[in-house]
């Protein structure tokens, strides 16, 4: 079937993004070429920028409605690990191919990402390009004036959480890309989906907002991999800090994979796109902090511990050895 073409950008704004911009009324419908943000009153903006990019940040023939969730949660998830409300977003987008079935995708898959994060798309740009596709989105979030959660505020004696669980959307990827995978590890349908629905469509733990504003004293989203994430936290906080690679949350999936031989732990927590929240908590605040957790319906892990400056960054097995990584992390620009 031949894809069916759209007549001008004019087309494709008043098609598929002004319905996604009905839910604020700074966007103006899409009419004007800037929109207006007002902050609640006794809060400041948050704003983060996160892009995908075909064959960097996705696979090639990906769903549409998948890469456009993806590339709204990847933004939310900066925000919520900054105690953030997300507020609204605007969209750059350049398409190799700008077919309706295509866009008509692509904006339901938006659409169920503003409704599950609580978010509307203000504006934009839509353009043409030989390729390949991208997708970048700035969003705006909200906090009370001056409590942005930092990560270069934690303490020696914080106690280290992760959300969530690690190393899901680094095998999804992996069964993406190899589809016998799945045989060699025995995994049922059940966990193959678990896998590959961290990796297409993350979920940033949003009901997590009010304990991490509550008790947490840094804070940051975990989206390169959590060893370099961890390093980051630490460095900007000019601190020193450890992991305990036994106390890392893994699913049930990850582990028969693990189990299987087919990964390792340090694949897991090397290979990004969990897109969970890392957090320091003081240890008069922990008890707390795992209370309010637990009340917002978000799993958290204490899985380490932020120390001083001079005892280092390392990750620790079960006998309290250092354990040697060959990487931490994924590196745009790395080797």
């Amino acid at each position: 079937m031949t894809p069916e073409k759209l007549a001008s950008e004019e087309e494709i704004i008043a098609e598929f993004w002004a319905p996604l911009a009905a839910g604020s009324a700074g966007a103006f419908g899409l009419k004007d070429d800037c929109a207006a943000i007002a902050p609640p009153p006794g809060c400041e903006l948050v704003v983060t920028t996160d892009g995908l990019i075909e064959g960097v940040h996705f696979i090639a023939g990906e769903p549409a409605d998948a890469m456009a969730w993806k590339a709204l949660a990847v933004n939310v998830s900066d925000l919520v690990a900054k105690g953030a409300t997300p507020l609204a977003y605007v969209m750059s987008l350049a398409l190799p191919q700008p077919d309706r079935a295509w866009l008509a995708a692509f904006a339901e898959g938006l659409a169920k990402a503003q409704a599950a994060f609580g978010c509307s798309l203000i504006g934009g740009d839509t353009d043409r390009t030989p390729g390949p596709l991208a997708i970048s989105i700035t969003a705006f979030g909200t906090v009370p004036a001056g409590r942005m959660l930092r990560r270069s505020t934690a303490k020696p004696g914080d106690a280290v959480y992760v959300s969530g669980t690690i190393g899901d959307a680094a095998l999804g990827l992996a069964l993406r890309r190899d589809r016998a995978l799945e045989q060699r590890c025995e995994l049922d349908s059940a966990a193959q989906a678990h896998l590959e629905t961290r990796f297409r469509r993350p979920k940033p733990p949003i009901g997590l907002r009010n304990a991490l504003l509550g008790y947490a004293s840094a804070a940051m989203d975990v989206s390169d991999g959590l060893l370099k994430d961890f390093g980051r936290l630490c460095q900007a906080s000019q601190a020193g800090g450890q992991i305990d690679a036994t106390a890392v949350p893994l699913s049930a999936a990850a582990r028969a994979v693990v189990a299987a031989g087919r990964a390792t732990l340090a694949d897991l927590l090397t290979g990004g796109e969990d897109y969970e929240v890392l957090a320091a908590v003081g240890p008069r605040e922990a008890a707390r902090f795992e209370g309010a957790a637990a009340a917002s319906g978000t799993l958290v892990t204490r899985i380490g511990l932020i120390e001083k400056a001079a005892q280092g960054i390392r990750v620790i097995d079960g006998s309290g050895n250092a354990v040697a990584f060959k990487r931490t992390g994924w590196d745009h620009f790395a080797r």
